[in-house]
Formats: C-alpha cells, sequence, structure tokens
C-alpha cells in the first residue's frame, strides 16, 4: 500500500487523484482509495488539512491530486447581506461550520438547522458541492464541533 506522507506544492505529474470529503480531508491519518481503486494511507502531519487542489506525495514520488468531494449541503442565497449576517450569526452560536460568500452560506446539512434559518426569512435548498468552510479565527478545523483555545 502507497503511503503518502508530503504535502507538495508543485509538479510536473500527476499520477492519480483522490477524491476525500472534508471530514477525511482534516484527519492527519486515513486509509483510503485513490480514485482509481488503489487502496492508499495517508499520513500528514497534525493540523495539516487537504485541501481541493493539494498535491501529495509518497517518498518514492508518486503524486495525487487531492480534489474535494461533492457533499450534501445547505445552501442559502441572497442578495440581502443584513439577512445573511443573520443567519451566520445563528449558525456560528450552535457552532456550524460555514462556508461563507458575498451573496451564500451553506452548511453541513441539517433539516433543524434548515428550520431555524427558514424562521428568520431566509430559504434554504440542499446540493450536492464540495464544502470548503471558513477556518476560523484560530485556523484549525475540529469535525467534532470541539473548541480549541
Amino acid at each position: 500500500m502507497r503511503e503518502f506522507i508530503n504535502k507538495i506544492t508543485t509538479t510536473e505529474k500527476i499520477d492519480g487523484i483522490v477524491t476525500l470529503a472534508l471530514e477525511h480531508r482534516i484527519k492527519s491519518r486515513l486509509k483510503t482509495q485513490l480514485d482509481s481503486g488503489e487502496e492508499v494511507g495517508i499520513f500528514m502531519q497534525r493540523g495539516n488539512i487537504l485541501e481541493d487542489g493539494d498535491y501529495i506525495a509518497t517518498n518514492d514520488g508518486f503524486v495525487v491530486k487531492v480534489v474535494a468531494a461533492a457533499e450534501l449541503l445547505s445552501s442559502i442565497y441572497s442578495d440581502d447581506s443584513l439577512l445573511l449576517a443573520r443567519a451566520c450569526y445563528h449558525l456560528g452560536n450552535r457552532h456550524v461550520e460555514l462556508q461563507i460568500t458575498k451573496k451564500s452560506v451553506h452548511y453541513r446539512h441539517d433539516h433543524v438547522l434548515d428550520e431555524m434559518i427558514n424562521s428568520v426569512g431566509l430559504k434554504v435548498i440542499s446540493e450536492l458541492m464540495p464544502f470548503h468552510p471558513e477556518k476560523g479565527a484560530y485556523s484549525s478545523h475540529h469535525s467534532n464541533n470541539g473548541h480549541h483555545h
């Protein structure tokens, strides 16, 4: 089994692709499969999050590109920045990871949170798309919504 231990910034060749959801991109140790089906191990330094478009390599120079997998997200689209700010406030109070743009907010699909957002006057839709949440002020990700200070 190939073991990927290095994150690299540039490469002249790509030997494969690994498509991972956020919950797997934040793990420092992971047994998974390349898109080709080959089983591999990923062993990154703790705190090193794999982002869409990153390259990881084995010691012998086998390089794969990381692709963010599509996940079921709840999405809010609005031209009203105040309403979007309110949505972020309420979701942030519940320690929900958010992907924020100028006209949208996205979070892991949750029907209870969707109802809360509907009650503040915004429409929520479910869609499949890669999830790239904000890293936060402390630049750490926690899939269990834990705190790190």
